[in-house]
């Protein structure tokens, strides 16, 4: 891929923490199966980041891969709420700093309790928006661990 691509705060954050990584660049594609598909790579190892609300209105982040859904339910129980549900989208930029569709786990301006769809610990590495519209990064997800605190749970449906 080129390297003289701008730099994203994620890529940046991964750089710091001495983390390898390999970034993908795409342009004029959005939905998580799009990238996948433009990326060649397989949608069970794309993940998209859903960021929702509990009950008790804290907040929580979840990666699936991009060809599931996030099962509400369950993603309730791996925080321990009574339900959680996804966040308006115009709520999204003040929260985290991103925007819909370059949103990210790495980066964001308060860490959330992050829970990734237990299916992650079948990849070597998993591959998640670096942050901006048009860039992915793939991560080892030990090496993630090193950048954000995760736990890996049955969240999809």
């Amino acid at each position: 891929m080129k390297q003289n691509l701008n730099k994203t705060n994620v890529m940046r954050i991964l750089d710091q923490k001495k983390i390898n990584y390999k970034i993908y660049h795409y342009e004029d594609v959005i939905s998580g199966m799009d990238v996948a598909e433009t990326l060649g790579e397989n949608p069970n190892q794309v993940f998209k980041t859903l960021v929702t609300v509990g009950h008790s209105k804290e907040h929580y982040v979840f990666l699936v891969p991009v060809n599931k859904e996030l099962n509400l339910k369950k993603a309730a129980s791996a925080v321990k709420e009574k339900s959680v549900e996804m966040i308006k989208s115009k709520e999204l930029l003040p929260l985290t700093g991103y925007i819909h569709g370059g949103c990210s786990p790495i980066g964001m301006k308060k860490q959330f309790k992050t829970v990734i769809d237990i299916t992650a610990k079948d990849f070597e590495t998993i591959i998640f928006s670096g942050g901006k519209i048009g860039y992915q990064v793939e991560v080892n997800l030990n090496d993630l661990q090193k950048v954000i605190d995760f736990t890996l749970e049955d969240i999809k449906t």
